[in-house]
């Protein structure tokens, strides 16, 4: 909270992988299934959380009554969604949020059944689910387009969130990069934010443009799961990025470190700065990037 009140960001984006929901019916099939209580949901109104993106493999585990639970309680909450709804216009429809003095952010938010949605989760214009993904296809990014080029105003900052890919691992596929290029080149998407890895993977600038592939997971429930652990995923990061309001590119990107603890995050020790910077700017360098770490222990972005 403290590092938040620094930085004081605009707009405050998470990908919330859970159902808010006291609903029973949960999903067979399935061998994990999460929840959150609606009465916890000051948990995310305490950090100011702006917009929650909603098109990820655990939003629907307790199943379409409790997908409309979720939307009903952050409705109330003032908490704006992106990438599921009651159908498939609501699916698609992205969070718009205002700037005072800036100009509107629209968050678009789609999935892939590579990151564990089952298809059978896809909103239709008949039943409620997530927007997902047919392919990464020159169709779908057209599609992405039109819809983009329908709401976007001059000065609107437009952001892709996307959940896809495994869990583990720091390759980034050739068609997630490809896919991410053509949203910037014909979608004017500005911001690509990736996630499903539970770790953060590289990162990219393209034409002025910020590509997280995987940002990790900023605050879960893993601690003492075994199976993993070279990957460090108790160790998260807070990634904020600072756009000119004119030409919508990338002018600063700064990465705050902090380790999971008995489901609290604390400023991550320095020697676990530096293992995340050395692994960050390795697989950064991959992508044209750099990744560099300044005073109190924060991460810099350079391109």
């Amino acid at each position: 909270m403290e590092e938040l009140r620094r930085a004081a960001p605009d707009l405050r984006i998470v990908n919330l992988e859970t159902s808010v929901t006291i609903s029973e019916d949960w999903v067979s099939g399935k061998g994990i299934h999460y929840r959150m209580n609606p009465a916890n949901v000051p948990c995310l109104t305490a950090a100011g959380i702006d917009c929650c993106v909603l098109a990820n493999n655990h939003v629907l585990d307790w199943g379409r009554s409790g997908l409309a639970q979720t939307l009903e309680t952050l409705r109330k909450a003032g908490v704006k969604t992106a990438g599921a709804g009651p159908n498939l216009a609501s699916a698609l429809e992205p969070a718009m949020i205002e700037i005072p003095g800036k100009g509107r952010v629209l968050v678009f938010a789609f999935g892939t059944t590579s990151s564990g949605i089952p298809e059978e989760w896809a909103a239709t214009d008949e039943r409620g689910g997530v927007a997902l993904l047919g392919d990464l296809g020159e169709q779908t990014v057209s599609q992405i387009a039109r819809r983009v080029a329908a709401l976007k105003r001059p000065g609107d900052v437009v952001v892709a969130s996307i959940h896809w890919g495994d869990n583990w691992g720091y390759e980034v596929p050739r068609d997630h990069r490809d896919f991410a290029h053509n949203l910037i080149d014909q979608a004017s998407v500005d911001i690509l934010h990736g996630h499903s890895s539970h770790h953060p993977k590289g990162i990219e600038v393209y034409k002025g443009k910020p590509i997280l592939y995987g940002c990790g997971d900023f605050l879960n429930d893993y601690e003492g799961i075994g199976g993993y652990e070279k990957f460090r995923s108790h160790l998260a990061l807070m990634y904020l990025l600072t756009i000119d309001s004119a030409s919508r590119n990338l002018l600063r990107f700064e990465m705050k470190p902090f380790e999971i603890k008995r489901f609290r995050l604390q400023r991550a020790a320095t020697q676990d700065a530096e293992w995340l910077q050395g692994v960050l700017d390795r697989e950064s360098r991959a992508l044209g990037a750099q990744v560099s770490l300044g005073a109190d222990n924060t991460l810099a972005l350079g391109w």
